[in-house]
């Protein structure tokens, strides 16, 4: 049995940190519809790359700093994100060789089974969204995804996180 030394945690540390604070971001009426889902992108990503690093724990945990910054009922962001992050380590190997087209495809079910979760834990207590731009989300976040895809990637090898 080999043991495995991690390396430079603090990159992973600092993109979720980064990411909390995009979401956080005040941005104007017409742009808070389209925000893309900045935390479940960079854990997709890190589950990924590194699955033995980032998983359900780390999900669930990014998911109860969510649910604190947004207000959102205690658990909903949770349980959804984790779950995200169980799918995405489940497939890492599969999804991992996808051309950044499908894998943007991929994302965009994943960030969609992680709203999809939201609207079903807001429907049990009356809090259902009035439009089908709900979704947005979902689509912007599919289209960061192969920029985003590039620039956690470099950073990961330049910093040699393992």
């Amino acid at each position: 049995m080999t043991l495995i030394r991690h390396q430079n945690g603090w990159v992973i540390v600092l993109s979720f940190v980064l990411a909390l604070i995009l979401t956080m971001l005040p941005l104007p009426d017409w742009a808070e519809l389209g925000r893309p889902e900045w935390v479940a992108l960079v854990l997709i990503y890190w589950c990924l790359a590194l699955p033995e690093r980032v998983g359900v724990g780390v999900g669930w945990l990014m998911g109860i700093l969510l649910d604190v910054s947004r207000g959102a009922l205690l658990g909903q962001h949770a349980l959804s994100l984790a779950l995200v992050a169980y799918v995405a380590a489940l497939f890492h190997q599969r999804v991992r060789v996808y051309p950044l087209w499908q894998q943007s495809l991929t994302i965009l079910m994943l960030v969609a089974l992680h709203q999809m979760l939201g609207l079903w834990i807001r429907g049990f207590i009356d809090q259902l969204p009035n439009s089908w731009l709900y979704w947005l989300p979902s689509f912007t976040s599919m289209l960061l995804w192969p920029w985003l895809y590039l620039i956690l990637r470099d950073l990961r090898r330049k910093f040699r996180v393992s």
